[in-house]
């Protein structure tokens, strides 16, 4: 082939590629309007769903997720739009495609982070906790510090800050014990079987019934709970007015000292446990029939 038909060949092929181009030329044209307009509108619809998901959603993380989403939703509509217009469906199709089969190999690869992705979703919609609540989820109990998509903070009475993932906050229970904004302490104590019964109830009733932090709606309760090994045991339930620890704490130090205190004055009896021990090996020998040996000659007891 000689060097004329070479050039003859790609003069052809560019007019060829020039008169594609100037037929193309008002589909690129309309493509390049509807791109530019197509980005404003985005940004549009973007800025409204973002003040509508403001009105339910108080995350402001979830809002600009929920109006991201949008907005690449909208750009890829007008990027498809774009490539129809210049006739490239082909392409359009190969790229459908190539998508499908891109999500689900992400939806595998990452199913965790997309469970603990879906959770936080819900949770911000549903509003099971808040930060600031006092809760309990699995093993752990503190206060919320911080809900996010992925994780949830909760700062334990310990002072660590755990992070559980959202789809084991989901998908557990969890005790909130701020939604009642009071908490209950529960205390065992255990008297002795002598003791009157009916008396003791009302001396640890009044012991208690007047500490400061008390909710003042909800009464003491004191009742008896079982015969114990060598006590029977009582238990005094108490409301407090906050679901802060501290004051927790400081309930249940202050019910312990006026109850000890009170059952002093009253001669009530909290029983140390008793203690039977046998020395033998079938039955058991009382200890005074156990020879007293000192060196190698046991000591008479006469």
């Amino acid at each position: 082939m000689d060097i004329a038909t070479i050039t003859e060949l790609i003069t052809t092929k560019l007019m060829d590629w020039a008169e594609a181009l100037i037929k193309l030329l008002p589909n690129i044209i309309v493509s390049a309007v509807v791109l530019v307009i197509g980005f404003y509108i985005a940004k549009f619809v973007r800025k409204i769903a973002k003040n509508l998901i403001s009105k339910v959603s108080p995350n402001h993380t979830l809002n600009n997720l929920f109006s991201s989403i949008v907005y690449a939703v909208m750009i890829g509509i007008v990027l498809f739009t774009v490539l129809s217009i210049l006739n490239l469906d082909k392409a359009v199709t190969s790229i459908l495609a190539g998508a499908g089969i891109l999500g689900l190999g992400l939806a595998f690869a990452f199913q965790d982070i997309a469970a603990n992705f879906i959770s936080g979703i819900f949770i911000s919609f549903r509003k099971p906790i808040r930060i600031g609540d006092i809760v309990q989820i699995k093993d752990y109990m503190g206060k919320v510090k911080g809900i996010n998509l992925r994780d949830t903070e909760i700062e334990t009475f310990q002072g660590k800050i755990v992070i559980i993932p959202n789809k084991d906050v989901f998908q557990n229970p969890i005790e909130n014990y701020t939604l009642i904004n009071k908490r209950r302490f529960d205390l065992t104590v255990g008297v002795s079987y002598g003791d009157d019964l009916d008396k003791v109830q009302q001396i640890t009733l009044n012991a208690v019934k007047d500490i400061e932090m008390l909710s003042k709606t909800d009464e003491v309760s004191v009742f008896f709970t079982e015969f114990g090994d060598s006590s029977i045991n009582l238990s005094i339930r108490m409301w407090i007015n906050t679901t802060e620890q501290s004051t927790f704490n400081l309930v249940g130090s202050e019910a312990i000292k006026r109850i000890k205190k009170a059952y002093d004055a009253n001669d009530i009896m909290i029983p140390f446990p008793i203690r039977t021990l046998d020395f033998g090996i079938k039955g058991g020998v009382s200890l005074s029939e156990i020879p007293l040996q000192m060196g190698s000659e046991p000591i008479s007891e006469n």
